[in-house]
């Protein structure tokens, strides 16, 4: 109260002085409602009434227990790795709604387990390559080339790496010793017939690195049919889909964090990587089914199951409801540049 009085005594000092009212509250760093709020009909300072205030229950307000199931389940040894977006699709997998996902993130801040994740970086946007558009698997490939380290400094191996845009699958990988358009061509033929489409190719995307752009591989994918595509020059975000499977390789727990000891060491890493991804892995991209079901075509029935697990909890307690359901379609057709593609689409509707 004696706060009150003097702020208010200091306003009226400073309007009788000559200063405009908004400027007065502004260098009190207070609002002008707020200095109006606290003075009466008859000029006498009004006393605080919140701390009197009757707090009122919401109807659906989380319990106690309810929070504390939340708080339990992401201490889980099987999530507490997982960020919620992760943890609430494998929830409705097994038939168990506990809240939406921003209630999980809201709980999690509250009791101050939220916190930043590993050593990543603020994603930078840039210009998207030309496009391509995957309506199924097997459309469009992206590929590239990384690095992995081993425990000597200046050592390492290389990793190449196809994937589907349309699913996400790893389809074929390789670690070695050194980069060529030989193996890199040896990796597309083995690729194709793991994939039973050599006699349907699919477009081959990758940035201009040397192997990409080698004769040997540029020859080889001409006889077989396959449409080659490749990053603009000097933009390191051309290729989004193989650089981001590469973040996720690098920043899997498991990850040596100090190198590989072998060459065989990396192989035998990536066989189990390659499973965990494909067959375990729920990707956001794809609204959190794993690469491998939605490669095969059996992601629509995970997403009608989770459907309708949403739509019984809604039945059962519709007040925390204010809206639809969560969505839990299908991810449709998968572009490389989807802005791009609807340029086309207007200059073809303009001509």
């Amino acid at each position: 109260m004696s706060e009150r009085t003097r702020l208010l005594q200091y306003f009226d000092d400073a309007i009788a002085g000559g200063a405009t009212r908004y400027k007065a509250a502004e260098l009190m760093e207070l609002s002008q409602r707020t200095l109006k709020r606290w003075r009466e009909t008859d000029g006498s300072v009004s006393q605080d009434q919140r701390p009197e205030a009757e707090r009122v229950e919401q109807l659906h307000q989380l319990t106690t227990e309810e929070e504390a199931a939340i708080v339990s389940t992401c201490n889980l040894p099987e999530y507490q790795s997982l960020p919620p977006s992760q943890i609430v699709p494998l929830l409705a997998d097994q038939g168990v709604y506990l809240a939406s996902e921003s209630s999980f993130y809201r709980i999690l801040k509250k009791h101050r387990q939220l916190n930043h994740r590993g050593r990543t970086q603020p994603a930078r946007k840039v210009p998207e390559p030309t496009s391509f558009t995957a309506t199924g698997s097997n459309q469009v490939w992206s590929w590239d080339i990384s690095y992995c380290p081993s425990v000597v400094r200046g050592q390492h191996w290389y990793l190449y790496l196809i994937l589907d845009i349309y699913s996400r699958k790893i389809v074929a990988w390789e670690v070695h010793e050194a980069e060529s358009g030989e193996l890199a061509k040896q990796l597309v033929e083995r690729a194709l017939l793991r994939e039973r489409c050599w006699h349907k190719p699919p477009v081959l995307h990758s940035d201009n690195g040397a192997p990409m752009t080698s004769y040997t591989l540029k020859a080889r994918l001409a006889e077989l049919g396959m449409l080659m595509s490749y990053s603009r020059p000097r933009v390191s975000n051309d290729n989004p889909y193989s650089e981001s499977l590469f973040k996720t390789v690098k920043y899997c727990p498991k990850w040596p964090a100090k190198g590989f000891n072998s060459l065989q060491a990396v192989r035998e890493w990536m066989l189990v990587f390659e499973h965990a991804y494909n067959e375990q892995h729920l990707h956001s991209g794809i609204n959190f089914v794993t690469p491998a079901s939605r490669h095969r075509g059996e992601d629509l029935e995970r997403l009608a199951h989770r459907k309708s697990v949403y739509e019984r909890a809604k039945r059962l307690n519709p007040r925390r409801w204010s809206g639809e359901t969560r969505n839990w379609d299908a991810t449709g057709s998968v572009s490389l540049n989807p802005g791009k593609l609807q340029e086309i689409e207007r200059n073809k509707c303009a001509a």
